[in-house]
């Protein structure tokens, strides 16, 4: 539910974001004759049987994969320890490098893959380890085989990591409205159009596509906030990746906040989003 709603709050497309998802399905075979500029985000949801050709593209004449369908969009891989190593490793360098490089004997195509990576998974086999309603039946060795199914260089490579507790039976007859998909959008579209008009020099146009010079220029902290992760850094055993995406994650809360500079709960707050690093 909350994946599919994702993309209800996410920036306005741009008519050059439209063109580049439009030309991208064209070139997949999967634009309809009647449609015209596509005007909405995409949302692929392929299922734990798709292969590495099918998510990062190929054929004998190579054709965009499901993260070139979900350009500028999401991609949502459900039960994310069914699908095969091989096919989450190729999602590896897409995920940094925005774009994915195709090679055949006669040709090498590169299409663009600028995605949002969206994953669910139980904690466990039976999918109650944790829940503090029903007693798990896995042992631990199975839990451990079940979680190293997802490689650390890929979960490092994903910003927020949350843990969602069981719904309580009283809230799910709670007849409280929450924020509506459009205010939040608001917001995150006012962040985005901070975010362009501070990345205008460098031609970039989103916190999570800058560089480590620009990290250094726009993620500067107070020394409270360089505490706080550095003692997050020691006590977690973060890599250097994670180090950078929690300070982008921070930029962001900030952004998000009409903020100029990242305080320390920005920072605190990001580095609660990383909880499979606990």
């Amino acid at each position: 539910m909350i994946a599919r709603r994702i993309p209800t709050i996410l920036p306005d497309l741009t008519f050059e974001e439209a063109l580049e998802i439009t030309k991208l399905h064209s070139i997949a075979g999967c634009l309809k004759s009647e449609t015209g500029l596509i005007k909405t985000r995409p949302f692929r949801t392929p299922h734990h049987t798709i292969s590495a050709i099918s998510m990062a593209g190929g054929g004998r004449v190579p054709k965009p994969g499901e993260i070139s369908l979900a350009h500028y969009g999401v991609l949502y891989l459900d039960e994310l320890p069914e699908f095969k190593r091989e096919t989450l490793e190729v999602l590896r360098g897409p995920l940094e490098e925005k774009q994915v490089t195709i090679s055949r004997v006669w040709a090498s195509l590169t299409y663009p893959c600028h995605f949002m990576l969206i994953a669910s998974m139980n904690p466990c086999p039976c999918g109650y380890y944790g829940s503090g309603i029903k007693e798990c039946t896995c042992t631990p060795n199975a839990i451990q085989r079940y979680l190293a199914k997802i490689s650390g260089p890929l979960l490092d490579r994903i910003d927020i990591q949350i843990q969602v507790k069981p719904v309580e039976y009283q809230k799910l007859g709670n007849n409280e409205i929450g924020e509506k998909s459009k205010d939040i959008r608001q917001r995150v579209n006012q962040a985005r159009r901070i975010q362009q008009e501070r990345y205008k020099p460098y031609s970039i146009m989103e916190n999570s596509e800058l560089t480590p010079r620009l990290i250094q220029m726009y993620c500067k902290l107070d020394n409270q906030g360089k505490n706080l992760l550095e003692k997050a850094f020691t006590t977690l055993g973060l890599s250097a990746r994670a180090y950078t995406r929690i300070l982008k994650v921070a930029r962001t809360i900030a952004d998000l906040e009409g903020k100029e500079s990242i305080e320390v709960k920005h920072v605190a707050e990001a580095i609660q989003y990383r909880n499979r690093d606990k």
